[in-house]
């Protein structure tokens, strides 16, 4: 069979990298963080550059946390700038590949299957990768590290475990390759997909390198871990039976909708139900918006540390998109699950089991003409929240002590969409 060929695009601190070239300044020696300072020292800095990296500041640290001797530029977070230049990178990949050998892997990475471009640009797959890099750079700004392999898994791994620590911000690994350099390194927790609980409970069995794994009895690996026993045997191997052209193949046939918020600060128990109410209208009206209802629900918690996060699930009696129908069950995890004494600072809900409203299942309780019309007054507030903007309409919980619905529907997945005007 023939060798493919794959590459791993990655942009350098993509955010922080962004607000450097933004300013007029070198993404690689600023020393930049994305963080909003409206929330204190306590804000967690999504993005810090690669100069400040080298200072030993790590992604998702604290602002309290980079020492007082270390000087540096704060940088707001604007996630309409960062998906403009996302769109852009797209943008110049999309000259040169098909969309259909291309997957998105994030705002910042991608994937691309380059194979049958080798031949057409009668080039290498170092050569391609370089000149990818070289037009992100020449015409955005923005620095790039490639990951290349002979197949998915390798070409990620290449990218993580390789090309971030090379010079030139390029490295390749086939299966030989990877077998002869990476099968000895520890932790396993860096090997993508390999999460701390899954290396952890591969410890618990002896195995703490990719050669042990590879080596390791399949029906007790099954055992320990499930079905994913069989996806990390591949990987210890170097091997990925699954394609760009598979994942495009690829149909959804349920779908989960979720969302989370990290809150400002210490929120006690009554006010937290008030945030999982807004959250839960707000995915009511998402979900009344596509057509589609939910069957099953899921609630997660979290605390301010030191208190451990607490999280559970509910399949509904009902399958349906309307509020009144879905917060009781979300009342009865909450009041079940959540500690009154804990002060809470995380909350995450999830609408699980998500189908088309013509397979709607309702108890016999409920009524289907109230239903009919909940479900006709959300399409008509998410039309005029569409037409006029978010906060157009609010319910009164929205207005009350505590509520977050107005600011959030100001940011975009959590962060400031843009930096708000300033006044003259």
């Amino acid at each position: 069979m023939a060798i493919r060929y794959y590459l791993c695009i990655d942009l350098i601190s993509f955010y922080a990298s962004v607000e450097c070239v933004e300013r007029g300044l070198d993404p690689l020696s600023t020393r930049l963080v994305v963080a909003d300072l409206k929330r204190g020292k306590g804000a967690i800095c999504l993005a810090v550059s690669k100069a400040l990296k080298a200072c030993g500041i790590k992604n998702r640290c604290r602002l309290y946390e980079i020492p007082d001797t270390i000087s540096y530029i704060v940088a707001p977070p604007q996630m309409k700038k960062y998906i403009r230049y996302s769109a852009e990178i797209y943008a110049i990949y999309l000259r040169y590949v098909a969309p259909n050998d291309l997957h998105p892997y994030s705002i910042d990475e991608v994937f691309l299957d380059i194979t049958d471009y080798l031949l057409l640009y009668q080039t290498t797959p170092f050569h391609l990768a370089r000149a990818f890099q070289k037009k992100i750079m020449d015409e955005l700004g923005l620095p790039s590290t490639v990951g290349i392999g002979t197949n998915l898994y390798l070409s990620k791994i290449s990218l993580d475990l390789l090309a971030k620590k090379a010079v030139n911000g390029m490295a390749y690994l086939d299966e030989e390759g990877y077998r002869k350099y990476l099968w000895d390194y520890r932790p396993l927790s860096d090997f993508w997909q390999i999460a701390n609980g899954i290396e952890k409970r591969l410890h618990r069995m002896g195995i703490e390198t990719m050669r042990q794994l590879a080596n390791s009895d399949p029906l007790d690996l099954k055992k320990e871990l499930g079905v994913v026993s069989e996806m990390l045997l591949d990987h210890a191997w170097g091997k990925e039976p699954i394609g760009i052209a598979d994942i495009k193949a690829y149909k959804i046939h349920s779908r989960n909708l979720s969302r989370s918020q990290v809150l400002a600060e210490n929120y006690d128990y009554e006010h937290g139900f008030l945030i999982v109410k807004e959250m839960v209208e707000s995915l009511c009206l998402e979900l009344q918006q596509e057509h589609l209802i939910t069957s099953a629900i899921r609630l997660k918690i979290g605390y301010a540390k030191p208190y451990p996060e607490v999280a559970a699930s509910k399949t509904m009696a009902v399958c349906t998109n309307t509020y009144n129908s879905i917060i009781p069950y979300f009342e009865d995890l909450y009041r079940r699950i959540v500690d009154p004494l804990y002060p809470i600072r995380k909350v995450g809900i999830s609408f699980c089991r998500i189908t088309h409203e013509t397979f709607e299942r309702l108890d016999l309780f409920t009524s289907y003409e109230a239903v009919i019309k909940e479900r006709k007054l959300g399409q008509t507030i998410a039309r005029l929240k569409l037409k006029y903007g978010k906060n157009s309409l609010l319910k009164a919980m929205d207005l009350e002590e505590g509520a977050t619905t107005r600011k959030r529907n100001h940011l975009i997945g959590g962060h400031q969409a843009e930096e708000e005007k300033r006044s003259n």
